[in-house]
């Protein structure tokens, strides 16, 4: 393999793609959740369950909403709670795919918590997210593996 098919190997992986309702490939996430009778991204969404861990004291437990006719699965919300500054936090967006995205922030008085997360991971087996997250914008502060719970 040369060089040149490397590095295009290499940009395509880390792109976003979206598939629309009929499994065309669009351009946006909004072309993907857009459709002829007018119903919004939320009634075409369902739910998995997650369950983060960080060592022994941090275990969050994550609903995810998420559109099941786009791929990578685009997320439209969902929260995240557990031993996370002590409150619950909405997630804003993000998508499941090879890769998880989860961006969430901060729906309770917080204290001293942070305002926004990202979560971020890859794909392993059995069915589960091996990756980073952080706070305020950072995406590689701590590590994680999060688990499907069905």
């Amino acid at each position: 393999m040369t060089t040149q098919a490397q590095k295009k190997k290499g940009a395509s992986a880390s792109e976003h793609r979206f598939h629309n309702a009929q499994g065309a490939e669009v351009k946006t996430r909004d072309e993907a959740f857009a459709t002829e009778l007018g119903v919004s991204p939320e009634a075409l969404a369902t739910s998995a369950k997650l369950e983060l861990h960080n060592g022994a004291s941090v275990t969050w437990q994550v609903e995810v909403n998420y559109n099941p006719n786009t791929y990578p699965y685009v997320v439209v919300g969902g929260r995240i709670t557990g031993t996370i500054c002590g409150g619950t936090w909405d997630i804003t967006g993000g998508f499941l795919g090879q890769t998880i995205r989860l961006d969430a922030k901060n729906a309770g008085s917080g204290g001293g918590c942070a305002a926004t997360l990202t979560l971020i991971g890859e794909y392993q087996n059995p069915p589960a997210y091996r990756g980073t997250y952080g706070f305020n914008g950072a995406t590689s502060s701590f590590k994680h593996t999060t688990i499907y719970h069905c």
